[in-house]
């Protein structure tokens, strides 16, 4: 068993919305006699929503040992937010529903932990309401777990309800009693033989990872009740399996001895800084929110060493800082610390460089961030501030917003000048927004991003174009003659010189190429022309009125006539995507990305994901604005995509009429 001094354990509280990781958080508190129990979804965001969307971070005390829990956002589109968290927690407590057609619910987050390599039980919750057998909802949850699932509980069955359980471990039988401790119950006649069963199957299961068990089962050795628990510890501290209990986080059924379990069988910090490659003493930061006198508080997880208020850490890029003051977290509430104790979780002030996934050294040598790469985002909208004063106040409240949430982006489209906030899908862009106006007071107007769309040339021409102005003094004078041809699909733009003699003298050149280059910023239709080369081939100049600007107006004028002459064709990008969802969901997204204008490339299995399919295919990227949400609709909100621009295509008929219609109203 884990040594009781090595630490503050802690926990994530992970699950698909609505399967009651808030009701267990706060069931946690009472059952621990914590006096602060109402800690959830306590900002107006959640209340409006009904579950929650930040971390929900919370403590107590329970039987000598203290625990923070780090209650995480049950929805996809929010699950950025517990990704630094996640690797940096000792145990992931996953929070499920009784009901075997909401098994696939938890593969995600499964996936997640098993590749982030983070210990994980599995709490079946609202058991006093399930109408399934424990049976078929675990064979239900085997195919998305890359490990056993161990029920480490048997229900005890009346009157086809869930009255109780019996503990495998223990081999002791309760039976709940509503607003008081369950109570111990004799384990005779049909239950002892469904106990026996079940328990011969756990301890099976466990002697895959211990050959002194297998050996004891085979020779019909009732083994040490030690043994058992040192081999349930030891296994899920390994990863090797996933422990199952159940109980009702409402009625506060199962949670006492889920902590009394957790207590033993919870490794210890030292576990997960091994894990994250974290050596030596400080802090990893899991998230960070801006308060408003408080300024930037970054919440981290202490590791080796307790970290005193006024502390000097290095962060990842080598730049130091001061700790400007520890806090407790309970909920909405905040209390002073003079020390953070080893494993515990704390908001930190005053460093506001740290975001999530960096490490807070103590001493001089910085250590590098943990975490992989940033979610690619899924959907966007172009934002501006209502009221043109507030332009700059929008910036500095995106960058704030950014820094809080890791799955938000912000890039600048210079080309169509519009600024796009981008994120996990339309319900995450939504919320940020809300978080601007009401934290910033900045109003924001929307709409879609614009598509980045090219024109090219049909055929090739010659043109000549003589610029000339005379107005007193020195005039200005270019004379010249390119041809224009075009080049295969994505070759891009050429430019070639072929004057001889001197016609044009060679630093003005480079001026022609300018201008031309300015010409194909928009072509006919209103776009950028791309494809095409363009020689220039004769020219003429003055000895006194010629100059470079009055060449490249000469270039420009050259290619605008010449670009009227060669016919247009408009471009759209094509992107390519890889659609993941469930193989149930396959047939209804190969006709929703049909119904796009999507070419279906090919499917097949999704590695590491039984029944899953990853989809190949091309798509305009005009048509991808709102396919999250039509994705996550087919698939009970599970399916994701990944979309990288792949190459220009024609756009023909009513469609590329009715842009080039639009372009030019613009």
């Amino acid at each position: 068993m884990v040594a009781r001094d090595a630490g503050v354990r802690a926990l994530a509280l992970v699950g698909p919305t609505g399967s009651g990781k808030t009701a267990l958080l706060e069931a946690m508190l009472q059952a621990a006699g914590s006096p602060d129990r109402k800690v959830g979804d306590f900002s107006p965001e959640a209340k409006a929503r009904g579950h929650s969307v930040e971390l929900n971070l919370a403590g107590f005390d329970f039987m000598g040992d203290h625990y923070a829990v780090i209650d995480c956002p049950g929805s996809l589109e929010l699950a950025a937010e517990a990704d630094a968290a996640l690797a940096a927690v000792d145990l992931a407590l996953i929070v499920a529903e009784p009901e075997a057609a909401k098994a696939s619910l938890l593969q995600p987050i499964m996936r997640q932990l098993e590749t982030l390599g983070t210990p994980r039980a599995l709490f079946i919750n609202k058991m006093d309401q399930a109408r399934g057998s424990l049976g078929d909802l675990l064979a239900a949850l085997k195919p998305i777990s890359a490990v056993p699932l161990v029920a480490r509980q048997l229900p005890i069955v009346e009157n086809e309800k869930v009255s109780g359980y019996v503990d495998l471990a223990l081999e002791r039988a309760f039976v709940w009693r509503p607003g008081q401790a369950s109570q111990r119950t004799d384990l005779a006649g049909d239950l002892a033989v469904a106990e026996a069963d079940a328990r011969f199957h756990m301890l099976e299961q466990l002697a895959d990872f211990d050959d002194e068990l297998m050996e004891q089962l085979l020779s019909d050795v009732q083994p040490d009740r030690d043994l058992v628990f040192a081999d349930l510890v030891r296994d899920m501290n390994e990863g090797l399996i996933v422990p199952v209990f159940f109980g009702s986080a409402l009625n506060g059924f199962g949670v006492r001895r889920l902590l009394k379990a957790l207590r033993h069988e919870t490794p210890a910090p030292a576990r997960a800084a091994a894990r994250l490659g974290f050596w030596g003493s400080g802090a990893v930061v899991i998230n960070s929110t801006w308060t408003g006198q408080a300024g930037k508080l970054a919440y981290a997880r202490v590791f080796g060493a307790r970290l005193a208020d006024g502390s000097e850490v290095t962060l990842p890029n080598g730049d130091r800082g001061r700790v400007g003051g520890l806090s407790s977290i309970q909920g909405a509430a905040y209390k002073k610390l003079a020390i953070a104790e080893i494993g515990d979780v704390v908001a930190i002030g005053k460093i506001e460089a740290a975001g999530a996934g960096d490490v807070l050294s103590l001493g001089a040598q910085a250590q590098p961030r943990i975490g992989g790469e940033p979610r690619g985002p899924l959907f966007a909208l172009a934002i501006a501030a209502a009221n043109r004063k507030d332009d700059v106040r929008l910036s500095g409240a995106l960058t704030r917003l950014l820094e809080e949430d890791t799955g938000l982006s912000v890039t600048h489209d210079v080309e169509n000048h519009q600024v796009l906030l981008s994120g996990q899908g339309e319900g995450h862009v939504r919320l940020a927004m809300e978080r601007l106006k009401r934290r910033y007071t900045v109003d924001i107007t929307t709409s879609k991003p614009a598509t980045p769309y090219r024109e090219t040339i049909r055929g090739g021409t010659q043109k000549k174009a003589r610029h000339k102005k005379q107005s007193g003094g020195h005039g200005q004078f270019a004379d010249v003659t390119i041809e224009i041809k075009p080049r295969g699909r994505g070759e891009g733009f050429a430019f070639v010189s072929k004057i001889t003699g001197g016609a044009i003298p060679k630093q003005w050149i480079p001026a022609v190429e300018q201008g031309v280059r300015d010409g194909l910023a928009k072509g006919p239709f209103g776009f950028p022309v791309v494809d095409l080369e363009v020689t220039l081939v004769d020219g003429g100049f003055h000895a006194v009125d010629s100059s470079e600007m009055a060449f490249r107006i000469a270039g420009k004028l050259a290619i605008d006539e010449g670009l009227k002459a060669c016919g247009s064709r408009l471009l759209e990008p094509i992107e390519k995507l890889r659609v993941f969802a469930p193989s149930t969901a396959i047939a209804n997204i190969n006709a929703a990305l049909s119904a796009r204008r999507g070419q279906i490339l090919g499917f097949g299995p999704r590695d590491g994901w039984p029944g899953w399919d990853a989809i190949e295919a091309y798509l305009p990227q005009s048509e991808r604005h709102d396919l999250i949400a039509e994705i996550r609709s087919l698939t009970q909100g599970l399916g994701t995509f990944e979309a990288a621009f792949d190459h220009l295509a024609e756009l023909t008929g009513r469609a590329a009429d009715d842009v080039i219609s639009t372009a030019r109203a613009a």
